[in-house]
């Protein structure tokens, strides 16, 4: 007993002796590092920033599938979602970004970002070179948040430091009002000028920010700042008399000038080799390929990357058709055949998708094969919507919602490739397609058509385990050149206007170009819409142009007759989505049998129709925000 206790005070003298030496009580902790060791390291500061790249905000991208595929440009097809299409009210992507509005109003991220600038402005261990660089790429995502609220919000507090409480109780000094609407764009406009020579003028960095990127952003920012400015005059109930809401219509010149020199900068290549993608001779798997081929794509200025194992996409998972894909997933987003009949055909001009009951005849048009009915359009459709009869994954899209009999009588089934026994025969036959459409049945193709656009063609992309690297691509080439080509327009040189967008119409097949008398606004419109189908921008497009009540009047459309009207109009009716159901017809012994015909459809589970309203134009600035701060002033019609 008496040797254990000499061992124990052994011990505990060591371990005084030990705590008592000043070398011991001074070393540096292993697994933190001080400010000052954070920003005297290009690498650790590195990490630092990507933190703030990964938080990069936005709303509307291929991680919340339903938020690109909103405004009736799809009919989303799981069981879940019926109800969005049964209500008359708010058209379907602005209902999604309302429902993120209260987590957005997101300063914490601006302080981050502002503490970072302030930071690295101190640091004084790293090259002017790296400082450079680190900064402008901080005021890069700083006005890239900017941005997103003031596209949300309109003008909001314009905070540019590190705010701090001194716990005095009187937090009146930290209360910032509302800039105006302009003073916000402005401010974006400023930084990405300020900080391009900064950044390297680069085509092959995608992920960070380049000289490119900043010259885009600044070029979609004035873009928006001039349309609401100009088109602002429809809505006069739409502003606020100090401005937070409203930028003066004298304005829209100077905004499209600065869209367009910053469009011309990218383009004339001094911020990159920068060109329309180009690498593969069938011109729709072309345009598919544009949005998942990382491979010196010459296209893409700015994205958020994903790489397996690190940092996947469930995109394709949700979305690929579910018959034979690896996990039985997939489905959700049926593009709307409003979408799919806006494509153009081959000689510029708008037609409706020629099935024969469309033109009033009654009698359909029969089709050798599927693929036909939609031939001779702009190849941007196939490389968007998976049509019925395409391929995906080494695997025909078996799309079908039945078979056709002589007496005229349809013959279907209520389930996946269903098979029964048709008339003269004794051995079942399939008569509905594995990926439908069958109404009301969720995941099929219900609409007629999957999205093909940001899929993963790679095999194992459908794996819950593997899932997909396809990157969001958040700037690229192609809107250079029709923000180039509107900003044109609207400054009244039509001729530049057409031949901007004419380069992006040739990739898509549309090989004659249109005249300087044929640009107008509605091509405008138009070219957007179907250059960016699911990108999601045309949410903002629309309400930039102040188009949400002219096209969601809350009004149902009634026939196919006016489904099929007025394509290619800015202002045409989209309050409901529509459908193209193809038929299989059986008729032994004719020459019609084993052909096609189709039929537009408008599925029993649409009962409501959408309808914008004014205070949709701007989101509510969260209640608790304004609690915390009476300086902030209400958006209008709210």
């Amino acid at each position: 007993m008496k040797k254990t206790t000499y061992i124990i005070m052994t011990v505990l003298l060591a371990v005084s002796w030990s705590c008592n030496d000043e070398k011991f009580l001074n070393r540096p902790p292993t697994a933190l590092l001080t400010e000052d060791q954070v920003y005297a390291n290009d690498d650790v500061i590195l990490s630092v920033l990507g933190d703030l790249y990964n938080r990069y905000e936005e709303i509307a991208t291929t991680k919340n599938w339903a938020s690109i595929s909103g405004l009736n440009e799809a009919y989303w097809s799981n069981a879940g979602s019926y109800g969005s299409f049964q209500n008359s009210g708010v058209p379907l992507t602005i209902a999604v970004d309302l429902g993120n509005y209260n987590n957005f109003w997101n300063y914490g991220y601006i302080r981050d970002i502002n503490q970072f600038i302030e930071k690295v402005t101190a640091a004084d261990k790293i090259t002017q070179a790296s400082k450079d660089r680190f900064l402008a790429e901080g005021r890069f995502l700083r006005a890239s948040f900017y941005f997103e609220l003031v596209k949300r919000f309109g003008g909001v507090p314009l905070i540019l430091e590190t705010l701090t409480y001194d716990f005095s109780g009187d937090p009146t000094y930290l209360r910032y009002p509302r800039a105006k609407e302009s003073e916000i764009y402005d401010f974006v406009i400023k930084e990405a000028e300020e900080i391009k020579g900064k950044l390297p003028a680069s085509a092959v960095e995608k992920s960070r920010a380049t000289r490119g990127a900043a010259l885009a952003m600044e070029s979609r920012a004035a873009l928006y700042a001039g349309s609401l400015a100009k088109y602002g005059a429809k809505t006069p109930a739409v502003s606020l008399s100090g401005g937070e809401v409203g930028i003066e219509a004298s304005k829209a010149a100077g905004y499209y000038t600065i869209a367009l020199r910053a469009a011309k900068e990218i383009i004339s290549g001094t911020a990159g080799a920068y060109a329309l993608y180009k690498k593969k001779p069938d011109l729709s798997e072309n345009f598919a390929s544009l949005f998942y081929d990382k491979a010196n794509n010459p296209e893409v200025i700015f994205v958020e990357d994903f790489q397996l194992k690190y940092k996947t996409l469930g995109f394709t998972i949700s979305n690929q058709p579910r018959f034979g894909a690896e996990e039985e997933e997939g489905g959700r987003i049926n593009p709307s055949l409003n979408l799919v009949q806006s494509f153009e055909k081959l000689d510029n001009t708008f037609a409706p998708i020629p099935t024969g009951t469309s033109s009033g005849s009654g009698t359909p048009t029969v089709y050798n094969n599927q693929l036909d009915i939609f031939a001779g359009r702009d190849a941007r459709l196939a490389g968007t919507v998976m049509l019925p009869g395409s391929q995906f994954k080494g695997r025909t899209v078996d799309i079908f919602a039945g078979v056709k009999i002589p007496d005229g009588t349809i013959i279907s089934g209520d389930d996946r490739g269903a098979q029964k026994t048709l008339p003269g025969t004794t051995v079942p036959r399939q008569v509905v397609g594995f990926d439908g459409p069958i109404d009301g049945f969720e995941f099929t193709a219900q609409t007629g058509f999957y999205i093909r656009k940001y899929q993963d063609p790679i095999v194992g992309s459908g794996r819950r385990g593997t899932q997909s690297e396809v990157w969001f691509i958040r700037y690229r080439y192609a809107e250079v050149l029709l923000n180039a080509a509107e900003a044109s327009f609207e400054l009244g040189n039509n001729a530049d206007a057409a031949m901007y967008m004419n380069q992006v119409r040739e990739r898509a097949g549309l090989v004659t170009p249109l005249t300087t008398g044929q640009i107008t606004f509605d091509r405008i419109v138009h070219e957007r819409r179907v250059e960016f189908a699911y990108e999601g921008l045309e949410f903002y497009d629309i309400k930039r142009w102040r188009l949400g009540q002219d096209i969601f009047d809350g009004n149902p459309i009634a026939s196919i007759s006016e489904l099929t009207s007025d394509i290619g109009k800015a202002t045409k009716r989209r309050t409901q989505p529509w459908s193209l159901w193809p038929y299989k017809i059986y008729a032994p012994g004719t020459p019609n049998d084993g052909k096609w015909i189709f039929q537009e459809r408008k599925l029993s589970r649409i009962t409501g129709s959408s309808r914008w309203g004014l205070g949709m134009y701007y989101f509510n600035i969260p209640d608790d925000a304004i609690n915390n701060n009476p300086k902030l002033i209400r958006n209008p019609n709210q």
